[in-house]
């Protein structure tokens, strides 16, 4: 639960106040002195050519990495391994009134892995408010693939509990709980159960649970570890209008330059852990919207620093956001981006935790205070900064006594040339985003390729329109107070 206290609306506060006063700063030093502002976005741009070189280096290593992942044969190398066949697996999927074509799809990829499905206990769990919608499909679920896992198990999370925000962790929580009275029948130790948490739509890669049975099998501590695969936003990839293309592959490739930089990550979305130490934390916060990264805070508290991520790079494939129309896919798509950027919500639990926790290094208190800083907020600001209020001093230097200074005359092409090299990580995400694509399906034309290249020009669109903008409110929202913060939004599936 959250501490009702001064200090953690302090803290609530700080991360909203940094981009109003950066932004609004920006805009009146602007008038004042048009020249320090030019002098900023010159050095500012200047950062993010260095920061497009980072991506363009790390995203290829991590791309090259997982075409060699995917090749491998990951279930003949655990077959090597003495007594793999104590470990089972758990599935969690939380449904809040996914169509049944949805969940079938998503059965159906566990039953295609090369792991044994008879070493697989999946846990579908919908929401009493939607009982009359979920019921139905739960029993269709039932009765096509009881018999080809090793369990399943069905819950239905009850409306209104005490102390819950309603949304995915309170579904999760309920799951986890009520599933443990089974799983507790079945003697199995704890030790030897791996939990994958995924969202409904989630269709897993064949080799996925190989992979993570390797992993678990051949790390020093695997069950101080949460396992986080690539995450490809792709089950519907060609119907999706371009926008929607273009902001699911901006985040697939955030992921992929993070699995290079595991000292860096969280969980996010789709993962996967050790059920021992989901039992020790009490399974996922039930009280706040963003518990797929929230967990993994959950379990670095508990054992005081001694937790991390293990990237696999291996991919599990999700729907990207697509409704029935396109003003309907849009909104859809900005309170996805919204909810996703409420993660900033994890910065007044880190630092109170911080705070309490002595037996943490100081340098993983640096280290995870400015990832979540830096990166929530360069997420708001930049694309603004560079894109819009860049432009703003050197309209003003130009229309004043600035106007024959040298930098005032030489900025825009300076800005230009900036703006002209970091197209290379235009160029280099829109290839990476053709390679990543499933096979084209039938009624999809072979020149829609072509499109998947040119939709990338509306990169600098949907930074600000499905970036900064909904992470600038995400964080004021935090800022102004419980009145204001946001809770959990169910985006639709449609394929």
């Amino acid at each position: 639960m959250k501490p009702e206290t001064k200090y953690y609306r302090l803290l609530e506060m700080i991360p909203g106040a940094l981009i109003w006063t950066t932004l609004l700063l920006s805009v009146i030093v602007s008038f004042w002195q048009p020249l320090w502002v030019i002098f900023f976005i010159i050095a500012f741009d200047l950062f993010w050519l260095f920061r497009i070189a980072h991506f363009i280096f790390f995203v290829s290593l991590s791309f090259f990495k997982y075409k060699q992942v995917v090749q491998v044969n990951w279930f003949e190398k655990v077959k090597q391994i003495d007594n793999w066949e104590r470990l089972f697996h758990i599935i969690y999927l939380p449904t809040a009134g996914e169509p049944v074509e949805v969940l079938r799809s998503t059965f159906r990829s566990l039953l295609n892995s090369e792991y044994p499905a008879q070493k697989m206990i999946v846990v579908l769990g919908g929401e009493g408010r939607m009982e009359n919608d979920f019921l139905p499909k739960a029993e269709a679920i039932k009765r096509e693939f009881t018999s080809k896992f090793f369990r399943v198990f069905i819950t239905l999370h009850p409306g209104d509990l005490p102390d819950e925000m309603k949304g995915k962790g309170a579904n999760a929580n309920w799951m986890g709980h009520e599933s443990k009275k089974k799983i507790d029948e079945l003697n199995i130790p704890y030790e030897d159960l791996i939990v994958s948490y995924f969202d409904s739509d989630t269709c897993v890669h064949p080799q996925y649970f190989s992979y993570l049975t390797y992993k678990y099998l051949t790390h020093p501590t695997p069950m101080r570890v949460s396992y986080q695969p690539a995450v490809l936003y792709n089950n519907n990839i060609w119907d999706a209008p371009a926008a929607m293309r273009v902001t699911a592959f901006g985040t697939i490739f955030w992921l992929l330059t993070e699995l290079m930089r595991p000292e860096r990550m969280y969980t996010f979305s789709s993962h996967s852990m050790s059920y021992k130490a989901l039992i020790d934390v009490d399974f996922w916060q039930k009280d706040i919207v963003t518990d797929d990264s929230r967990i993994f805070l959950q379990c670095f508290f508990k054992y005081h620093g001694e937790y991390a991520v293990e990237p696999m790079y291996i991919p599990v494939s999700m729907d990207t956001v697509m409704d029935k129309s396109y003003w309907r896919s849009f909104r859809n798509l900005y309170k996805q981006q919204r909810r996703w950027a409420w993660g900033v919500e994890h910065f007044p639990y880190m630092m109170w935790n911080f705070k309490k926790d002595k037996l943490i290094p100081w340098y993983k208190k640096v280290k995870y205070t400015w990832n979540l800083v830096e990166g929530m907020y360069s997420w708001a600001t930049a694309p603004i900064l560079i894109f819009i209020l860049g432009r703003l001093p050197l309209w003003v230097a130009g229309r004043g006594a600035e106007s024959t200074s040298v930098i005032v005359q030489n900025a825009p092409f300076v800005l230009e040339c900036l703006m002209q090299i970091s197209m290379l990580g235009i160029t280099v995400s829109a290839i990476i985003s053709v390679l990543l694509l499933p096979a084209r399906p039938k009624g999809h034309s072979k020149w829609k390729y072509p499109v998947m290249l040119l939709q990338w020009i509306l990169l600098p669109v949907t930074l600000i329109l499905f970036g900064s903008i909904p992470a600038i409110e995400a964080q004021t929202r935090l800022m102004l107070g419980k009145k204001f913060h946001l809770g959990f939004f169910v985006t639709p599936k449609s394929r």
